[in-house]
């Protein structure tokens, strides 16, 4: 017997069972391949806009994602740079070998977890509670929490145009009795639909006829903790591509022999990551599409064909690919294909991921209905330490909107719900200037050490960054620069105008094309030093170059955080009876029912309930809570 199970060894699942043995319980991670744990079945990368926010969240939680991306990466980019830090968010090409294989090794040395390599076929379950899990061959594990991460295992089929095979991404086996047990249990199950383009041999592509896409030249770094550089050191190009009009004509002219538009797919697509004849579709007024070529690791010669994943036949796809720019005599490694598969109603889970329905049954990743590694990974961190939380007999970790966007992404599960693979994307957080890329840490990590899975050591460094930036943006409040012939030619080279007068690096820094980098080339040639007691001294001066540049916005945006914390504030009783609730229209009636909102904040955010129906809920709690 274990303390916790966890299901599936995707994202989801390495993050959870790493989170529940890392705070001490007895964990045993149960998947179908153990060399395919943290498996990359779709695109080589790991992070893009939000969701590079997001694995900077993971870490200061204490998640291994983002240690184990800088460990493996061959390309590094920061996208955004030229918009403001708000919109900031990191992209890594991986070697998606080596992520395999440094997370397999990672998770045989973490104390107190057991792995398994079988399938779960069912649940344990009495009187409303989850007491393990069955394989395929009988054996019974009992557990006090299981967490189920199935991915896109969960009775899953692989589809080309007509042609269809039950199995999960890269071939392998499908879980075909967890969905029947969740039936059992009254849980709603949904299909849900992704898929994956074409790998192509690299040797073989005409590379002259596409552009070339570098990284970065700086290596950035998602762990805020050391002694996780890259492995590799090697730094390798993306290539841009686009598509043609004749590609368009010959998707248009197959159409109905795409799984998709031919009748054959059940499940409900991703709207946010369409394949190419949707694209085509949807867009047609575009003449072309993006199309970037991205190598999958040193190891393979291989590239993966972002943009172009689509479920037409084998026959009508070899024609297609080779109609791309430098494909022409390409040879093809593994064809396209869609993949659908069973997912719950995240409207069936509280906030802490436990669902409603099992007592300590907690799932996430794409089982809740997301789609991503990052955002899958996120949950599996989050239902780990909730499970934890349950089996200490503690309130659970819940994030709130405004502290991240791992927040933002759960409550819109819990309180929207989704009908296709949901997708994090900057637009859905309403604060995210203060959600940002360089703040994750000074935002979360000392709600990781309350948790345990953030040690002494690294909640002593966040104390002593803080302290740092703290006094730092002080000394720039009083020190001046003065005017000198000296100091204007460095303002000038910026595009600045000169100083007439003793100005403070406050006042100089709130200048649009002053940076920090230019605030110490002026202190520099001042002899001024700044007295900054800490290791990474970029590290604060950026921050207080983002604290009094954006004062004004990021003071508005918590003075609005500050206000709708108001009604999150507000509990509404468990015990609450609905329909002693009069003057609500039906709909919210039926909506508060099904979802059982914890605060006014969560209850206002749900579809089809209207203000006058939270005023009244308000007027109605506060006379409970009167009693």
């Amino acid at each position: 017997m274990a303390d916790i199970i966890v299901v599936g060894g995707g994202h989801a699942g390495c993050e959870a069972a790493l989170a529940c043995a890392n705070i001490g319980f007895d964990t045993i991670l149960v998947t179908g391949n153990l060399n395919m744990v943290g498996s990359m079945h779709c695109n080589p990368s790991i992070g893009g806009p939000a969701k590079g926010v997001v694995v900077r969240e993971i870490d200061a939680l204490g998640g291994y994602m983002g240690k184990n991306s800088d460990m493996c990466q061959i390309q590094t980019k920061m996208l955004n740079q030229s918009k403001g830090p708000a919109v900031w968010a990191l992209r890594f090409q991986e070697d998606k070998l080596l992520y395999v294989r440094e997370m397999k090794k990672h998770l045989e040395t973490t104390e107190n977890l057991s792995l398994i390599e079988a399938i779960v076929t069912d649940l344990i379950v009495e009187n409303n509670k989850i007491n393990g899990v069955v394989l395929e061959d009988g054996t019974k594990i009992f557990a006090e929490a299981v967490i189920l991460t199935t991915g896109t295992y969960l009775d899953s089929r692989i589809l080309r145009g007509h042609w269809t095979s039950k199995e999960g991404p890269d071939g392998q086996k499908t879980s075909k009795g967890i969905s029947e047990a969740l039936k059992r249990c009254g849980f709603t199950i949904q299909r849900l639909k992704t898929g994956t383009p074409p790998r192509i041999k690299a040797s073989t592509i005409d590379f002259s006829k596409t552009s070339i896409e570098y990284g970065d030249e700086k290596i950035w770094r998602y762990s805020f903790d050391e002694g996780y550089e890259s492995i590799l050191k090697v730094r390798k190009p993306c290539y841009l591509t686009y598509t043609n009009l004749d590609i368009h004509n010959l998707i248009m002219d197959n159409l109905d022999k795409s799984a998709m538009y031919g009748g054959v797919v059940e499940g409900v697509g991703p709207r946010y990551c369409p394949s190419i004849e949707d694209k085509v579709v949807r867009f047609k007024d575009k003449e072309r599409h993006q199309i970037f070529f991205e190598p999958e690791s040193l190891e393979l010669d291989q590239e993966y064909i972002q943009g172009f994943s689509t479920s037409m036949p084998v026959e009508v796809q070899d024609q297609m690919i080779r109609l791309l720019p430098g494909l022409k005599d390409c040879e093809v490694i593994r064809y396209a294909y869609a993949i659908e598969y069973d997912a719950i109603d995240p409207l069936e889970l509280w906030p802490s991921l436990e669902t409603k329905l099992v007592k300590n049954l907690f799932t996430a990743g794409q089982i809740n209905g997301t789609s991503g590694y990052e955002e899958a990974a996120a949950q599996g961190l989050i239902a780990g330490i909730n499970a934890c939380q349950s089996l200490k007999g503690k309130e659970p970790l819940i994030l709130k909107r405004d502290e991240a966007y791992i927040g933002v992404m759960i409550d819109d599960l819990v309180t929207k719900g989704t009908k296709e693979p949901y997708r994090l994307l900057t637009s859905r957080a309403e604060h995210r200037l203060l959600l940002r890329h360089d703040n994750a840490d000074l935002r979360l990590r000392e709600k990781g050490y309350e948790c345990v899975l953030i040690k002494e050591e690294q909640y002593n460094k966040l104390k002593l960054k803080k302290q740092a930036i703290e006094k730092t943006i002080n000394d720039f409040k009083l020190l001046k620069i003065k005017p000198n012939e000296e100091n204007n030619k460095v303002l000038e080279a910026v595009g600045s105008s000169p100083l007439f007068e003793g100005t403070t690096l406050e006042a100089l820094i709130k200048r649009p094309e002053v940076d920090y980098k230019t605030i110490l080339k002026l202190l520099d040639m001042a002899n001024i030093s700044l007295d900054i007691f800490y290791d990474n001294k970029d590290e604060i001066l950026e921050q207080v170059e983002i604290h009094i540049k954006y004062e004004g916005y990021i003071k508005k945006a918590l003075d609005s955080a500050s206000k709708m914390r108001m009604y999150e504030d507000k509990i509404i009783p468990d015990y609450i009876n609905y329909d002693d609730v009069d003057n609500i229209a039906l709909e919210a009636r039926e909506k508060f029912k099904k979802i059982r909102p914890k605060t006014i904040g969560q209850a206002s955010r749900i579809s089809g309930v209207n203000p006058a129906d939270i005023a009244v809920l308000v007027v109605y709690v506060e006379k409970i809570n009167r009693g």
